[in-house]
This record gives structure tokens, C-alpha cells and sequence, in this order.
């Protein structure tokens, strides 16, 4: 069994398109972030950096005691060795894929989350940051674009946790300022994905989080405010 630690933000996404896909068994226990859940002793203990999706895996291959991983991109991994899915073995195929997860780790998923920070929850819009983060997502898309013209996945023509990393980062492409058409590669990939049956059980899952209240400004120094100070507080030290 996996119990996931999961809030509907594009992270947790993954975390359910990669369990819907490989018929993994598993638990949602709900992280609200806006309500600081994240902040509660017993997540930190998953999850030391304080962020959602973590996970616990209550059966381990090596029959020990339970798992817990924190940071999407491990978490991936983790679930496709564990599985065996999704994550190739050969040598090319394997290094493929992690060089595009760890892509979108470092690459699209900070990029495009400034880029929803400045244009949709800082208090002071600030056009020069806008600019920055609404153009080098644009090149990211670009990226994919590119990527995607003479193959099927962001890895080659298997789907792969690569793609799963991605996927929900595109989700909000409104949002962020983009338009998808001026992207055709990138738009066959989004629409592949989108009609798969398991994204849209993933994506279902996010279903009873959804009306919950907009940013306030209590929950806006939770998910902006924090400091070492406050991890300190956080923890008892």
C-alpha cells in the first residue's frame, strides 16, 4: 500500500498519474497547503523540506519497515523501480528518461511556478518579473516542442515518467500566459496524455479539494512567509 501525502497543485499530479497508471494500491491523505498542514510535526517527519507530495510505502521490496520519500521527482523513480514501469532498463532508455524528469525538476516546474507566483499571487505585480518568468516558460514549451517533433514522449515513443513530470505543468498553460497552439508537437503530446484513462482518474482525485477557498493573506504567509526561523519554530528548536 501507498499512502500519499497529496494536495491538487501540479506536483501532486504526478504522484496520481503514476499510481492510476501502474495499478499501484494506494491511500490519499489529504495536505491542505493553504491551511499549513504541511507545517504539522508528523508530515515533517516525511517530508524534512516541509513540501507536498511525500509518500509512505507501507510494503517495501526488502519486506522492512515502511519507506517514506519525499520530492516528486524521487518519488517517481522510487514507484517505477518499485513497479517496474514507466522507467526503462536499458542503459539509453533509462538515462533518456531521467535526464527529461530531472529536466522538468529543475527546469519547468520552478520556471512555470514563478511564473504562476508573480502573475497570479504576489500582492505587488511586478512587470519585470512577470516578463521573466512568462518568457522563459515560453522557451521551455519551445523546448518541448522541439523535443517532441520526430518522437512520440519526451523519451522516445514509450511513455515515461518523463512525460508524468511534465504533464501537469502544462495543465495551466492559460495561466501562465501561453498559447498551446503555437506549440503543435507540444499540443498532440498534452492531448495524448489528457485522454488517457488513468490522467483522467488521476485528475479525479483532485476532485473533492477543489472548492476550497482562493489564496488568503493568512494562507499567503504560509506558503510564502517561511524562513529558517520559522522552520526552527516548526520543529521545537
Amino acid at each position: 500500500m501507498i499512502e500519499l501525502y497529496y494536495w491538487p497543485t501540479p506536483n501532486g499530479h504526478k504522484i496520481t498519474m503514476f499510481l492510476e497508471e501502474a495499478g499501484l494500491e494506494y491511500r490519499i491523505r489529504p495536505v491542505d497547503i493553504g491551511a499549513g498542514d504541511q507545517f504539522k510535526p508528523e508530515f515533517l517527519a516525511i517530508s524534512p523540506n516541509n513540501r507536498m507530495p511525500a509518500i509512505v510505502d507501507t510494503s517495501p521490496a526488502d519486506g522492512g519497515e515502511p519507506v517514506p520519500v519525499f520530492e516528486s521527482g524521487a518519488i517517481l523513480l522510487y514507484l517505477a523501480e518499485k513497479s517496474g514501469q514507466f522507467l526503462p532498463q536499458d542503459l539509453r532508455g533509462r538515462k533518456s528518461v531521467t535526464e527529461w524528469l530531472f529536466w522538468q525538476v529543475g527546469g519547468l516546474g520552478p520556471m512555470a511556478g514563478q511564473n504562476h507566483h508573480f502573475g497570479l499571487y504576489a500582492p505587488e505585480k511586478i512587470p519585470y518579473a512577470i516578463d521573466r518568468y512568462v518568457k522563459e516558460t515560453n522557451r521551455l514549451y519551445g523546448v518541448m516542442d522541439r523535443r517532441l517533433e520526430e518522437r512520440s514522449f519526451l523519451a522516445g515513443e514509450d511513455y515515461s515518467i518523463a512525460d508524468m513530470a511534465c504533464y501537469p505543468w502544462i495543465v495551466p498553460w492559460k495561466r501562465q500566459q501561453q498559447d498551446l497552439d503555437e506549440f503543435p508537437n507540444l499540443r498532440r503530446w498534452f492531448d495524448a496524455i489528457a485522454s488517457r484513462p488513468a490522467t483522467v482518474r488521476a485528475y479525479a482525485q483532485a476532485e473533492p479539494y477543489a472548492n476550497r477557498p482562493a489564496v488568503t493573506e493568512e494562507s499567503r504567509k504560509l506558503l510564502f512567509g517561511q524562513t529558517a526561523q520559522s522552520i526552527r519554530q516548526q520543529s521545537g528548536r
